[in-house]
């Protein structure tokens, strides 16, 4: 079933009480750097630290007394995995998270923090899907996707809900929209938001280098999985290929899609927690990488960027800061 505007608003109203109403963030500096006023959703201030809690819970919300008894199972490189692991502790049932063995140690001790079972596994050689699928029919469990679910795109859709309301209040209208991609299930319900509340406005996905699957499936009309390559700092964003339901959203949807390397997104987020006094992860913070490094032409229009997640390794978070640094005495 492909969800519907009607779905987010839904989703907004089971959320409310339960999920962050982030903030639009502005800087002087950020304006100056993009040569044109900019406003960023700063869902890194959400709870569990990204936007998967939104259509974490709103899934789960869902479940019968049944379901809630048999417990949840999803898969996950962290902050789905922290998403339903709270949404799962909330409603009261038991979660197990299938992630990878090389997923941030702080991603891991969040999720068993939210007190979910852990199981993990090679991304390079084994397959998520086919072990979730199988402990989640041993155990009786509803299997929750990460992004291909109407529920997950309809709960992650209150987020471009939310920025537009935001914008309106301010009386702007955002002329394009950058927006992290993997899966695609935040893009989607970014999407039907504002194709109802601001259709004027340019959407566009952005991904890590080496991981354009949004990219290739728009050019080939169709979701295509690219090819495993080098792993990114951007671990949230490793999807090989975007979802059925998402890419039948996203593809007629998207002005286009935009990628951004690992050491972009090192420098962007150096350059959040200075000017916005906001932490991001690589993943959160690609999209403001892409806007920071003129994947886009310029113009003196308004744009919005999506800082999705906050969940990022100290160590990473040095590098990045440390490399501000020597810029900033090289410069």
């Amino acid at each position: 079933m492909t969800p519907r505007f009607e779905d987010i608003l839904d989703a907004a109203g089971r959320l409310q009480g339960h999920a962050v109403e982030t903030p639009l963030l502005r800087s002087d500096a950020l304006d100056e750097a993009a040569e044109g006023r900019v406003f960023v959703k700063a869902e890194a201030l959400q709870r569990t630290g990204s936007f998967k809690f939104r259509g974490a819970y709103n899934r789960l919300s869902r479940l019968s007394a049944w379901e809630r008894r048999r417990g949840v199972v999803a898969y996950s490189s962290g902050n789905h995995a922290q998403g339903v692991a709270a949404a799962a502790r909330l409603v009261g049932c038991p979660a197990l998270i299938v992630m990878p063995a090389d997923a941030p140690r702080i991603k891991v001790e969040a999720t068993l923090g939210h007190g979910a079972e852990v199981v993990t596994y090679d991304r390079y050689t084994e397959s998520r899907e086919t072990i979730a699928e199988s402990i989640a029919k041993e155990r009786g469990a509803v299997l929750v996707p990460a992004f291909d679910d109407s529920f997950i795109i309809a709960g992650q859709g209150t987020v471009g809900l939310e920025a537009a309301q935001q914008l309106q209040a301010l009386g702007v209208q955002a002329d394009r929209l950058l927006c992290p991609g993997s899966g695609g299930g935040l893009m989607a319900g970014v999407a039907l938001s504002f194709e109802r509340l601001s259709p004027a406005t340019r959407l566009y996905v952005v991904e890590p280098q080496g991981y354009e699957d949004h990219a290739t499936s728009l050019a080939a009309g169709r979701p295509v999985r690219v090819a495993a390559v080098a792993p990114s700092l951007c671990d949230a964003l490793m999807a090989p290929e975007p979802g059925a339901i998402t890419f039948a959203i996203n593809g007629p949807r998207l002005a286009g899609a935009l990628a951004a390397t690992d050491e972009e997104a090192l420098a962007a987020m150096a350059f959040a927690f200075r000017h916005l006094k906001l932490v991001l992860e690589p993943g959160g913070a690609i999209a403001l990488a892409a806007l920071l490094n003129r994947r886009l032409a310029r113009d003196k229009g308004v744009t919005l960027v999506i800082a999705s997640g906050a969940n990022v390794d100290p160590a990473i978070y040095c590098r990045a800061l440390e490399l501000n640094a020597l810029a900033q005495v090289s410069g």
